[in-house]
């Protein structure tokens, strides 16, 4: 059963920093693309990051260009979402997703599992 588990949310003031981690179990964590969506209340649910299997190529939504970083541990099954610069629009349930393409897809509809989601709230 697979089963991805994210973690590090929580309350932060505008221009501080967060970093999440998901930890897969289940699966073969390293024949994984891994990304990281959010959707906000009343909001469609949005790309935000994504990293190939090997960790070499990396994708990212243009909101967080610049600020997030994503990498992984291959070693540790587990992914990571660095937020830098966070701003009250980043305001949302961060998912963090697997899906079996070699290519850091941007796409939700390519991504087979799915975590519960990590709430991350930025106050002004």
């Amino acid at each position: 059963q697979v089963q991805l588990v994210e973690a590090g949310g929580g309350l932060v003031q505008v221009g501080g920093s967060l970093r999440l981690s998901c930890a897969a179990s289940g699966l073969t964590f390293g024949g994984y693309t891994m990304g990281w969506f959010r959707q906000a209340p009343g909001k469609e649910r949005e790309f935000v990051a994504a990293i190939s299997r090997s960790g070499g190529r990396t994708s990212y939504g243009d909101p967080v260009k610049g600020r997030f970083t994503i990498s992984r541990d291959n070693a540790k099954n587990t992914v990571f979402l660095q937020m830098n610069s966070l701003k009250p629009e980043d305001t949302a349930v961060y998912y963090c997703a697997a899906a079996t393409v070699v290519v850091p897809v941007q796409v939700a509809t390519y991504y087979s599992n799915w975590g519960q989601g990590t709430q991350v709230t930025v106050s002004s």
